[in-house]
Order: C-alpha cells, then structure tokens, then sequence
C-alpha cells in the first residue's frame, strides 16, 4: 500500500477536489482520512468532516466518516492525546484506513500551518507517518510564487519526505510556465503538475444550496442537482425582467419574495435553474402547483434577500456527490496536467 499527504499553503487549493480526480483517474482501490478535520459537518446525530463525508459517499468506503478524523477542535484534541499517544493514533489510523487499498490519501488541514499547536499540522502528520508529502499551492501567479520560495527557504522541512508541488488553478498556463516556473525549478524540488483554471469547478447544485441556506425544498426535489452558474435578484417587475438578456439565460437562480409571482412566473417561463424565496413567505397554492409542474427547483429560507444573496455570495462551492460533470471534469484534469506516475509511483 502506497501513502501519500496532501497539503496546501493556503485555504481552498483544492486538495479534495485533486484527491477525487486522482481516485477517479486511478479506478483502483483507495483509503482516505482526514486527521484534523476543518469542514465541521453535523449528521446522523454525529460530527464528521464534510470532506471525509464525501469520499466515504463516493466511493463506498467500509469505513466510518467519523472514524477518518481525531478531531476537529483543538482544546479536545490537547486534553485527548499527548505527543506520543497521538503519533500512536495516527500511525494506528493510516493502518486502518489503508487496509485493502492500493493508495491511502492523507489531506491535510486548510493551510500549511493548520493543526500546528496539536501536532496534526502537514509537516507533523509527514514526520509521524514518513511517507511522501505533496504541496498544493494556488492564487495569484505571484502568491504561488512567494508561498513555495517562502517555503522552502523560511520552513524547516527537516524529516520529511516533500515528493513535490502540484500548481492549482492557474488562469494562463503557458505565461506560468515561461515566466514562473523557472524560479521554482531552481528550488530542487519537482512540479508535478500546473492544473489549469476552470470556472466549471467554481458552480454548485440547488442542494448544495439548499444545505448550506438551511432551506426548505418546496417543489421538484428531483431536480435539485441542477447547477446555478448565475444569479439574479428578482427586484423588478416579471415582465421587465423578461426583457432583459441576462434574464433569459437557463442557468440562473432568482432571489426574489414569495409574495412575488409575477417574479415566480417569470422565472419559470425564462427556464430559471431554480427559484429561492426570502423571508419564509409561501406563495399562494396555485402558484407552487405551476411551478411543480414546470420542474424547476424552490427553495425557502427565513432569511431576507440580502442576507440570502450575503450567504451565497460567501459559500465555498463544495464538491457533491451529484456533481457528475465536475467529478468527470477533474479526472480530466489529473490525466492532463498531472504526472501521475511520479506523484505515487507503483501502488501493486
């Protein structure tokens, strides 16, 4: 069984979304766990990560989200576990979760310095398990730049096996590698792969939105894996709105008052992606049977429609399970612009 870290230098790299796109590039059996989980998620009456939630939805593993973390708050972790028990823990877990599987993924915290104080940092868990550790960097051209040289010249990376660097995210691919990637050649440690930018894997689902918004679904639950790509807030009058080319577009979710139908009417007749009311206002019956016989999603929350729009503004668009097309876009991703072999080698 081949073990590998991942880590980032800076919050949303994207390490689970790369894990996943790995997974599903390598169709082979693999193990995952989480060690400081930071993506608190409350289920079944238990806590878990979302993202270790997420790989055990994903790929059926026999192993318990809540078990794939030590934990998630650093006072209980402190009173838990001294140095040596908690080495003990995690060296007992990567057995565990890695049992039956050809590759064991460890993804670390939100940064490089996540987990520091309880020892569940990506240079700690890297020393404890003495396996290969990969950095995830992203940002700006610049950031990228300044986080990996301030890395290797500013961290003691001593006792740690760092494989290399995978780039994330990166608008211009070929300007990077002309103008950037020298400087970071010049560090000896190996690039593994630039993944270009794709503004697919910045999109959500309805659900998605649903969970995070703590709506009610008021109609067409089915169809609540559709992807909202834009947003509208349903101020104006319907027939006004329906003049407007932005307003036509089919990937859109309206933000407007329940006590609105006219905004409801013109939603569903522009083809909208989903409706959110405001301010837990319910339209009257005849309106909610149009809008379940046109198939289009609804959705209630108490909150008002610039706090709504406040929210969704703010939410990291996690992956889900419905995601299909992101999940098949990043194993895209992994086969072309990851060196694979060189990230974890012979896994038989």
């Amino acid at each position: 069984m081949k073990t590998l870290i991942l880590a980032s230098l800076r919050p949303n790299a994207g390490k689970t979304s790369l894990i996943v796109g790995l997974a599903e590039y390598l169709k082979r059996p693999v193990g995952y766990m989480k060690p400081f989980g930071d993506r608190l998620l409350y289920s079944k009456k238990r806590l878990w990560d979302y993202d270790a939630a997420l790989m055990s939805n994903l790929y059926a593993l026999d192993r318990n989200p809540e078990h794939m973390s030590i934990g998630f708050d650093h006072a209980k972790i402190r009173y838990m576990f001294t140095g040596d028990a908690l080495q003990r823990q995690l060296a007992e877990m990567a057995a565990v979760m890695g049992s039956g599987t050809d590759l064991l993924m460890v993804e670390c915290g939100r940064s490089i310095s996540c987990g520091t104080s309880v020892g569940l940092d990506p240079l700690s868990i890297a020393r404890c398990l003495g396996v290969p550790l990969v950095i995830i960097a992203s940002g700006s051209d610049e950031d990228i730049l300044d986080d990996i040289m301030f890395l290797r010249s500013r961290v003691d990376l001593e006792g740690t096996n760092l494989t290399g660097f995978i780039i994330n995210g990166v608008h211009a691919v070929d300007n990077f590698r002309e103008l950037y990637l020298p400087n970071i050649e010049k560090l000896s440690v190996p690039v593994l792969g630039i993944v270009p930018h794709r503004v697919e894997l910045g999109y959500f689902n309805l659900r998605f939105l649903a969970d995070r918004l703590f709506a009610k679904v008021l109609t067409c639950e089915r169809n609540l894996c559709r992807i909202v790509k834009h947003i509208y807030i349903g101020a104006m009058a319907g027939d006004t709105a329906l003049q407007k080319p932005f307003f036509r577009k089919s990937d859109k979710l309206i933000i407007t008052g329940g006590d609105r139908t006219d905004m409801i009417l013109a939603a569903i007749e522009s083809n909208s992606a989903g409706i959110l009311l405001t301010n837990n206002i319910l339209p009257p019956a005849n309106i909610l049977a149009r809008v379940e016989e046109s198939g289009v999603p609804m959705l209630l929350a108490n909150t008002d429609t610039n706090e709504a729009a406040r929210r969704i503004a703010g939410l990291q668009p996690l992956l889900t399970i419905e995601d299909q097309g992101r999940i098949d876009l990043l194993r895209e991703l992994v086969a072309a612009h990851i060196n694979v072999p060189a990230l974890i080698g012979n896994t038989q």
